[in-house]
């Protein structure tokens, strides 16, 4: 018991799992695995009831074989409504190595249903997205089980909020 309280009390938690990557004043950026609606679902209420006060900015990235099928897209529907503000990102790329046809920006919209959602295929869209919006007393919330094209986000994400 005293080497797990020894051990315990330095954790700082499992990687890409509500990972904070970056924080000045009362912004903060976190990483996160999820990307099953469920897991969508309920990372989002955790940070909505962890910060009820702040604004909170979810960006969704598409990357697995089922989350990239228009068949799919229902599955979705209502995950990102409790967020202020939400995006969905899906790359070609992707689509291209899992073999699938692309993917109609309209369908993602419709399988979401979620008013204002803004859906993106690009990564110098995503980025030029992300630079855009304004992050006071926000949480920027990015997830994905992909790396969003390779986006370097450590650094980028404090590009974004300093």
């Amino acid at each position: 018991m005293e080497s797990f309280l020894q051990q315990i009390a330095g954790f700082t938690g499992a990687s890409k799992r509500l990972e904070l990557l970056a924080e000045k004043g009362n912004t903060r950026v976190y990483r996160d695995f999820a990307h099953a609606p469920s897991k969508v679902k309920a990372t989002i209420a955790a940070m909505k009831a962890q910060f009820p006060e702040r604004k909170l900015i979810a960006v969704l990235e598409l990357h697995t074989y089922s989350s990239l099928q228009a068949g799919f897209m229902n599955e979705y529907k209502g995950v990102l409504d409790p967020a202020d503000k939400a995006l969905v990102y899906y790359s070609a790329h992707a689509l291209e190595l899992k073999r699938l046809p692309p993917l109609d920006p309209e369908i993602v919209k419709k399988g979401f249903a979620r008013p204002g959602l803004t859906v993106i295929s690009s990564a110098q869209e995503l980025s030029r997205w992300l630079k855009d919006q304004r992050y006071e007393n926000s949480n920027l919330l990015m997830m994905s089980s992909g790396t969003f094209d390779a986006l370097d986000m450590p650094t980028f994400v404090k590009e974004i909020i300093e």
